[in-house]
């Protein structure tokens, strides 16, 4: 029961202000679930919307790697308590593949009917990310071969379908991007060595027919 406390403490804790402790969260995914995390790139503070890389043009802002680069993401306890003592309010960017999930993310609307969809066919789900404008189901590690060989079977895939494999990344709870609040609308149980994932092949079924019946085609961010 100590090991559980612990471990639910370390992902929920606050600060004093009483927001989430990033680098206590951070931690936990690097540590006790062996997913690999770096910090993001912070939004430019004069302008919340606006992303702090050098790119006037980000999609992202404030939700992706720029200094360190992805390739630097780790599992080190010691390298992650530095990054977040030195950057405490940088953003928690997730390298999917690999040892951690990958996840199908879609806008946030239709990503809420594809979740009834799936929870009436009786289908497990793990723990599913949240911004404001677009949700991601964490889904089991996959290679390209098997996506591509996924969504060659569909007649027709939405744009607004984006998947983060090997060498993608996903900003997870609980940072604040350009975009807002990063945030769980389905947490992971607390106390798990690590969160139980799904399959890709067992969603992208109801997600693609989702968005296909809401009429979301065409690529949003």
């Amino acid at each position: 029961m100590r090991e559980i406390l612990g471990r639910r403490r370390r992902l929920l804790s606050q600060r004093s202000d009483g927001r989430p402790e990033l680098i206590g969260a951070a931690l936990t995914y690097a540590t006790e679930w062996q997913w690999p995390v770096l910090p993001g790139v912070a939004a430019d503070p004069e302008g919340r919307s606006r992303c702090g890389c050098p790119d006037p043009e980000c999609t992202v802002p404030g939700a992706h790697p720029f200094d360190p680069g992805l390739l630097a993401a780790t599992t080190d306890g010691r390298m992650v308590r530095w990054w977040w003592s030195n950057r405490p309010t940088a953003p928690i960017v997730l390298a999917t593949g690999g040892k951690a999930p990958c996840a199908v993310s879609l806008p946030a609307l239709p990503a809420a009917r594809a979740l009834e969809a799936l929870d009436r066919s009786g289908l497990r789900l793990g723990p599913v990310v949240a911004s404001p404008s677009r949700w991601a189901i964490l889904v089991k590690p996959y290679s390209m071969e098997q996506l591509g060989e996924l969504l060659y079977a569909k007649d027709f895939v939405p744009g607004s379908l984006r998947f983060h494999g090997e060498g993608g990344y996903l900003a997870v709870p609980p940072s604040e991007t350009g975009q807002g609040e990063i945030r769980w609308e389905r947490a992971p149980l607390p106390g798990s060595a690590s969160p139980w994932v799904p399959d890709v092949e067992a969603v992208v079924d109801a997600v693609v027919e989702a968005l296909t019946r809401t009429g979301v085609s065409a690529p949003e961010f």
